[in-house]
């Protein structure tokens, strides 16, 4: 290389139409490997080329950028560079070749084609030193980078640091779990005593499993892990249409909202009991993390997922739901363990129904739910206005308008624990407002709709009744700062699935 660089460089040859800029006060990023002498660099998103000390001639490209894919090697030798540049005509395909397949890599050559004055640096490349096009810059690339151990550039310290680079790689903790605190950070008092349980079952088409319980001065911790067919997130990321690239640009409305939640096969709402020795130990809090083996191979797990996955020896193709449960002891000294058994219990989801409109009283809905037809009467509907002046002053203006609105079911809906159904407003309602002073009326959050729950600044919902039986029953709209005359109900669902299950973990 030595030879070539120098006749390269006597020739006076500016390779920055090529994407290499000469920059000698070329400021070293966080991933610049160490022992790296700078070459040149593309001039955006800090893009630059270098050898790496121990790895003779090699050339390499930095893009820190790349989350995860900081660094790849791109020519054997200076030599070579200069010949795959003959081909490909911008270095911008050779520090990109990485990620593309060869169609992908083809596709860039004609969308990028060749311009005049990048063709005046390429003649004068072999005129002068002559050097000639690379046969197949595609194989030529990838043959390169797959015989290369990444594993083995060296990096300073500023590459392990989290605040500068999230996705470094960390030294796995030590494995302890607290009754308090959760999954990450620091913790306090004296750490757990685990007990293998290895407790495998099958509930709400799942599979489950329990590995660990975790003696505490305070109190049980049990580990819960619910597994996901990899196929179904995916169908799940498909239907919605939800990745990286466009999470921050999904606009779902509160229906849809709904059903992206009743579809998503990472989240299962549940609650446990613990009968221990006789004895029943409810949940005080918990803690949720999970894991999806379908996201890109760049968004790496964050280490306390990684190393509960390692730890409990989960299957990593699978996704996973972790849910660690703590349960305060009921006796003053912690107990031997002789039986334990627990209760699963799913929580009631939430199914949106029809949507419809009523204008007075006497008008009528008809519905239908678990093949079986109801007809929603109205017996009261009217205009109601709140009393603000009860609430504490601040310079914020309420919505106060709503409707509220009185009915029967018929026939009588089953009173069945595990089936509610509600009435609200489709609508979010009005947005409360800041007092007018020499400036427009600032925006926050809007006010839902309808006791009243309060927030620090005043009223934010009305809480509507669910329905319990045909007797008369009442929901509210939204708030609106003026009289309200049409409002779009709609009915909500709210039911079990599944029934409950007792698990045994003591005696195995």
């Amino acid at each position: 290389m030595a030879l070539t660089y120098k006749a390269f460089l006597k020739k006076g040859i500016d390779l920055t139409p090529l994407g290499i800029e000469k920059n000698e006060n070329f400021i070293k990023y966080f991933c610049t490997p160490k022992g790296a002498a700078i070459i040149g660099s593309a001039g955006v998103d800090g893009i630059h080329y270098c050898l790496i000390r121990g790895f003779g001639d090699m050339i390499f490209a930095v893009s820190p950028m790349n989350v995860g894919d900081y660094v790849h090697p791109i020519a054997r030798n200076f030599e070579d560079l200069l010949s795959l540049l003959l081909s490909c005509g911008n270095i911008a395909a050779l520090e990109q070749c990485y990620a593309w397949d060869e169609e992908q890599y083809k596709a860039f050559l004609v969308d990028c084609p060749t311009t005049k004055n990048q063709q005046k640096i390429l003649d004068a490349i072999h005129t002068n030193l002559g050097i000639v096009p690379m046969k197949n810059v595609f194989a030529y690339i990838k043959q390169l980078q797959s015989e290369f151990d990444l594993s083995k550039i060296p990096y300073t310290e500023d590459y392990y640091d989290l605040d500068m680079n999230p996705s470094a790689p960390q030294t796995a903790s030590e494995w302890n779990v607290y009754f308090d605190g959760g999954f990450w950070g620091k913790h306090q008092g004296r750490r757990g005593k685990e007990i293998s349980v290895g407790k495998h079952f099958e509930w709400a088409k799942r599979h489950w499993v329990i590995p660990s319980i975790y003696i505490c001065t305070k109190g049980l911790v049990i580990d819960f892990c619910m597994r996901i067919i990899p196929t179904d997130i995916q169908t799940f990321m498909e239907k919605w249409d939800l990745n990286i690239e466009n999470e921050t640009q999904q606009h779902f409305s509160k229906e849809q909202q709904m059903l992206v939640e009743l579809d998503n096969p990472m989240i299962f709402d549940f609650s446990t009991n613990i009968h221990l020795n006789g004895m029943k130990l409810n949940p005080t809090h918990g803690y949720g993390i999970s894991y999806n083996p379908c996201l890109p191979s760049i968004y790496a797990p964050e280490p306390e997922v990684k190393q509960i996955i390692e730890h409990y020896g989960l299957d990593a193709d699978f996704g996973w739901l972790i849910w660690r449960s703590c349960y305060l002891w009921t006796t003053k000294r912690k107990p031997e363990i002789n039986t334990m058994s627990l209760d699963m219990i799913q929580q009631k989801t939430t199914i949106p129904g029809p949507r419809f409109q009523v204008n007075s009283q006497g008008d009528t809905f008809c519905f239908t739910y678990h093949e079986t037809e109801y007809t929603l009467t109205v017996e009261e509907y009217e205009t109601q206005v709140l009393d603000m002046n009860l609430l504490p002053q601040t310079d914020m203006v309420y919505p106060s308008h709503h409707i509220a609105m009185t009915y029967t079911i018929s026939p009588e809906i089953p009173n069945i624990p595990d089936i509610t159904i509600m009435v609200v407003d489709y609508a979010d309602g009005d947005k409360p407002k800041k007092k007018k002073q020499d400036t427009s009326l600032l925006e926050t959050p809007p006010v839902a709709a309808i006791g009243i729950i309060g927030g620090a600044d005043g009223p934010t919902s009305i809480i509507s009744t669910p329905i319990k039986s045909n007797k008369l029953q009442v929901a509210y709209s939204a708030l609106y700062f003026e009289p309200v005359e049409n409002v779009e109900w709609q009915i909500i669902f709210r039911e079990r699935q599944f029934e409950n299950i007792s698990v045994n973990l003591y005696p195995r």
